[in-house]
């Protein structure tokens, strides 16, 4: 089964719902035109980034009747649509959030479950995070989504691997930072090497789009990409440019390189639950010994 995937890594508007809504929109025309299934959109592609005290103000509910959702609902009824959004709770929390639409339904929602509050990063401030993950059901199979700091640590990916995930969606706003001695900011590097290494050690195709722009001091470095199930870049997006990178994969290939490489039939997932148990009633204060 071949499915055709479209990276949409896109600059915003700090606080401009509407101006990124507009973008979103000229961007899935473009994707339908080139026979896009599956489109993807950066973490945070509807608010922006750096919000702070925004936060509450750009804050919204994915139901088909809220103007900003119901075109982008009627928009997923012949295209899968990914995108990211400040998600509001019944009991007014905040949380970084990642909503699946498909044929003009709601699939899945993923609320950001690490937040980074270190260096240049504020994140626990302004928002809670959330406390589930889970794979789901789409009509190109089953899959799993995280956010930025989400794939930072190991935990995340693996349970969505556990749970049956075969495309692993990693949406970001990754920030440049670091010095390489190669063409490339450190940041970069660390990241695409974590992507590599995802998708060769769950034998997924993991589809990463990050955003470009500059914002409030931060530069977002793009580079959108897609690994394939043996860890080979099957195609990137430039850096530091806005652009669609339109993309088939064959989802034949999971079938072939797990025949080969059987990590997932011999993965022993309740002694890693038993070990857990152990670790936590060791450490009853919470946290990795």
């Amino acid at each position: 089964m071949q499915l055709t995937l479209g990276l949409a890594q896109i600059d915003t508007v700090l606080g401009d719902v509407k101006a990124n809504l507009e973008k979103h929109m000229t961007y899935i025309e473009q994707a339908r035109q080139q026979g896009v299934d599956l489109v993807c959109f950066p973490e945070l592609s509807l608010t922006g980034y750096n919000l702070q005290d925004l936060t509450y103000e750009v804050a919204i509910r994915p139901t088909p009747d809220h103007p900003v959702f119901k075109p982008l609902f009627e928009a997923s009824r012949d295209m899968d649509i990914v995108v990211s959004y400040v998600d509001e709770d019944s009991r007014s929390r905040f949380y970084i959030a990642a909503a699946y639409l498909s044929q003009g339904e709601l699939l899945h929602v993923h609320r950001k479950v690490y937040l980074p509050t270190y260096t240049l990063f504020d994140e626990g401030r302004y928002f809670a995070w959330g406390d589930d993950l889970r794979a789901f059901d789409t009509r190109f199979g089953r899959i799993g989504m995280l956010l930025c700091e989400d794939f930072w640590h190991a935990s995340p990916p693996t349970l969505l691997w556990l749970d049956g995930a075969e495309l692993l969606l990693m949406l970001s706003a990754s920030p440049g930072r670091g010095l390489d001695t190669g063409d490339k900011m450190a940041s970069v590097r660390w990241v695409e090497r974590v992507n590599q290494a995802y998708a060769g050690l769950f034998t997924d195709f993991v589809v990463h789009t990050n955003r470009v722009g500059f914002e409030d001091g931060f530069i977002f470095w793009g580079g959108s990409l897609i690994y394939d199930p043996d860890g080979e870049l099957v195609a990137q997006a430039p850096y530091l440019e806005e652009h669609l990178l339109v993309t088939p994969i064959d989802l034949n290939q999971l079938h072939r390189t797990r025949a080969r490489l059987p990590l997932l039939r011999d993965e022993r997932t309740a002694l890693t639950a038993r070990t857990l148990e152990r670790i936590i009633s060791e450490n009853p204060e919470g946290g990795a010994r």
